[in-house]
């Protein structure tokens, strides 16, 4: 019984990592700037508010880059 309820525990943990390690489709900086995923500055955006498309970052008041 203890060796499935240590199984349990370690499963829930791995998917609470997975869960909070996922990063958003696209991060709006401080500067307002909408940064896709793989673009050239998205994993350099550490502050940032997360959107699900890249509309609705541009619809919030945000901007596309210039590169």
């Amino acid at each position: 019984m203890d060796a499935v309820k240590w199984m349990l525990g370690c499963c829930l943990m791995l998917l609470c990592a997975i869960a909070l390690a996922a990063e958003p489709p696209v991060k709006k900086s401080r500067s307002g700037i909408c940064h896709p995923k793989g673009g050239t500055y998205y994993s350099r955006t550490r502050h940032y508010t997360p959107y699900d498309t890249m509309q609705a970052c541009l619809d919030s008041g945000g901007r596309a880059p210039r590169r």
